[in-house]
């Protein structure tokens, strides 16, 4: 079957519409981490690909279950109870304000109850309250549907890579906080704890892990692109060769990680074995230099 050509997503020509779109999936993704019972790591708090755009997947409540979809093919956020009731509204010409005011009557409607702090989570470009904020009213159908267009692609590239692996991994997820679509694989063996950050971060950090991502750019990188880092970061990674050309090591971010931007792959023939060999390439020199067992945690 012949594949669609991958999408251009210049990130300065939908920067308005991907930052109110990023606020959506802030105020989306803290329904769903009140709501959600805690789990490990706090894979409890991230959305996930979905055949029409995100979606929360099934959260239970009471004795029901409750979904939230985020539809990037009919630009509409549809709340559906296992009870059948269901609420949508469109999301085209929604401020952050008005999406936020709909998204919490939808809820009241379905008999949800949920309270979030109603607040941008560490953005560069906002930190007004959901309530209050009229200036981020950005949503441009076609750029949005570029981007799920991409979304698909990493989604299913990342799994084909996850499948590959035997040990402790995350499912593929996104989130929420610096809206990247991620995948981490854990040594089996506990790291040094942190020092610093957030509780979050010190239970996400509490086992040695390589996690690998996509993100879309943000105000240091102008571009769509893939990481990967380890934690605890091994040294001299500048030492350790990547695939493919274009493949770099950064560290203007407070720590190392393996860098290919999106372009690198987006006009090639094919880019998913392209994609692979980079996510292969990082995990391989991430991982020997850390010291895990890759053989034993390899699929034969």
């Amino acid at each position: 079957m012949e594949s669609t050509p991958l999408p251009s997503l210049p990130l300065d020509e939908w920067e308005d519409s991907k930052n109110t779109l990023h606020l959506y999936l802030q105020i989306i993704g803290k329904i769903r981490m009140s709501l959600f019972p805690k789990t490990n790591h706090w894979w409890h708090v991230p959305l996930y690909v979905s055949c029409h755009g995100l979606t929360t997947r099934p959260i239970p409540y009471g004795d029901r279950l409750i979904e939230i979809n985020l539809d990037f093919i009919n630009h509409v956020l549809a709340i559906s109870s296992s009870n059948g009731q269901s609420v949508q509204f469109p999301l085209a010409g929604l401020s952050v304000a008005a999406f936020f005011r709909n998204i919490m009557q939808a809820l009241k409607e379905l008999d949800i109850e949920v309270h979030i702090k109603a607040t941008p989570y560490d953005v560069p470009f906002s930190n007004i309250p959901f309530a209050q904020d009229e200036i981020h009213a950005s949503y441009a159908p076609d750029w949005i549907e570029k981007y799920f267009q991409l979304l698909g692609f990493v989604n299913n590239t990342f799994e084909i890579f996850r499948g590959r692996f035997i040990g402790k991994s995350t499912p593929v997820h996104l989130f929420w906080h610096h809206a990247d679509l991620a995948l981490t694989r854990f040594s089996g063996k506990p790291a040094p704890p942190l020092t610093q950050g957030t509780a979050a971060d010190k239970e996400a950090y509490s086992h040695e892990v390589i996690s690998f991502g996509f993100w879309v750019g943000d105000e240091i990188t102008r571009e769509p692109a893939f990481y990967a880092y380890a934690y605890p970061e091994p040294a001299e990674l500048n030492k350790v060769s990547l695939l493919p050309e274009g493949a770099t090591w950064r560290n203007d971010y407070g720590y190392t990680m393996a860098f290919l931007p999106y372009e690198t792959l987006r006009t090639q023939t094919q880019p998913q074995e392209i994609l692979l060999t980079c996510l292969e390439s990082a995990y391989q020199g991430l991982a020997e230099r850390a010291g895990w067992d890759i053989e034993s945690l390899t699929r034969k």
